[in-house]
């Protein structure tokens, strides 16, 4: 009986093109209980970096003591996260009135250009900010405000729930390895497929924090230049929106230009200098430092690095913007283990070699000079 033929390429890539479709709606579908599992193997894998570093850049440091101490460093890293942006938070309602009637003078001063531009509004008088408050009635959000606030603390109580277990099975990863690769050569190749995603989420780690700390200190002196009130907290906002990669800095960028329109009502300037230069540094970044840090850790094309932005977005909202580089990264690696589906891997890749196994090419003389 003669064997059956092998599928074809096309028929192989329309299968491997029905599973991802199929795969993206699972994880839509999914989204409630996979958003904190993800977020978790992510803060563990975080912890674990943490906990690497200790070790290695100290000599002496008890390896048993590595892993709580990486914990306990997060946990304080988290809390001083919160605390400053709580009391500086705390600060800036307390000025609230101020900044009321310095909004209500620049309404006042824009409206005749809007009734110009728009009759059909009929602003006679301006309004002010109570005004606009009672027309816009905020009470009609409150109950999804208060949903959301409930689901945001369900949310991190399941991640930590998650975070506990896996840095309890953490010891059990090792003979779960052995027991499912037995042979040595499968075995180191799936563990060079880890250790090649681990390396990815602490490369994705490290580059965010550099180029959101350029950002931010950066930020932190034209707003001192320029005088802006709670300076700190708005670069410290900035510095946390630029671990959402692409936009984050940018919108984190427009939030003192404005704020700087309302603590100085009479003039225009200092909100356009901070605009220009917030978006000159975040452009620099951006564009010139952050992709060939990426390309070069990552081995991610800048523009996949976009695209699973928005795709990760659309699935899953802001944690998968924030997960969507160690995600895309994760899933890079992986499909370049299946024949059918290394074509992807490689459109993924900056440089063709997904996995990061190919030997550099020898370079001829005249490359040498």
């Amino acid at each position: 009986m003669p064997a059956p033929a092998p599928p074809s390429v096309t028929t192989r890539n329309a299968v491997v093109f029905l599973a991802v479709i199929a795969g993206a709606a699972t994880l839509k579908w999914m989204q409630d209980i996979l958003t904190p599992l993800a977020l978790a193997l992510f803060l563990a894998v975080m912890i674990d970096s943490f906990a690497r570093v200790l070790t290695d850049r100290t000599p002496h440091f008890p390896k048993r003591l590595a892993l709580p101490t990486a914990v306990v460093l997060s946990l304080l890293l988290f809390g001083m996260s919160i605390w400053i942006v709580v009391d500086n938070g705390k600060e800036f309602f307390d000025h609230s009135s101020q900044y009321v009637d310095s909004l209500n003078a620049i309404i006042a001063r824009f409206t005749p250009t809007v009734a110009r531009l728009a009759p059909g509004l009929e602003l006679s008088v301006a309004p002010t900010i109570g005004d606009l408050v009672k027309q816009w009635n905020p009470q009609r959000y409150f109950g999804d405000i208060a949903q959301s606030f409930n689901s945001f603390a369900t949310n991190a109580v399941l991640v930590l729930i998650y975070l506990g277990f896996i840095l309890a099975s953490r010891r059990g990863f090792a003979r779960k390895i052995v027991a499912l690769f037995p042979r040595h050569a499968e075995r180191e190749t799936n563990m060079k497929m880890f250790r090649r995603i681990r390396d990815g989420v602490e490369q994705y780690l490290w580059i965010q924090t550099v180029t959101g700390l350029m950002i931010a200190v950066s930020a932190f002196v034209v707003m001192m230049l320029v005088g802006l009130d709670n300076a700190f907290f708005w670069a410290f906002l900035i510095f946390l929106a630029a671990y959402i990669p692409i936009l984050g800095g940018a919108v984190g960028c427009f939030l003192p230009p404005i704020f700087a329109l309302i603590q100085f009502p009479d003039s225009l300037w200092p909100a356009v200098i901070l605009f220009v230069a917030l978006q000159g540094i975040f452009f620099v970044v951006g564009n010139v430092i952050l992709p060939r840090m990426q390309g070069d850790s990552l081995n991610m094309d800048p523009t996949v690095v976009l695209l699973s932005l928005a795709v990760w977005g659309a699935l899953w909202g802001v944690p998968g913007m924030f997960l969507s580089t160690p995600l895309t990264v994760a899933a890079m690696v992986i499909l370049a283990q299946f024949e059918g589906s290394r074509w992807i891997a490689i459109l993924l890749s900056e440089d063709g070699d997904p996995q990061g196994f190919a030997e550099a090419p020898a370079r001829t003389p005249a490359e040498k000079k």
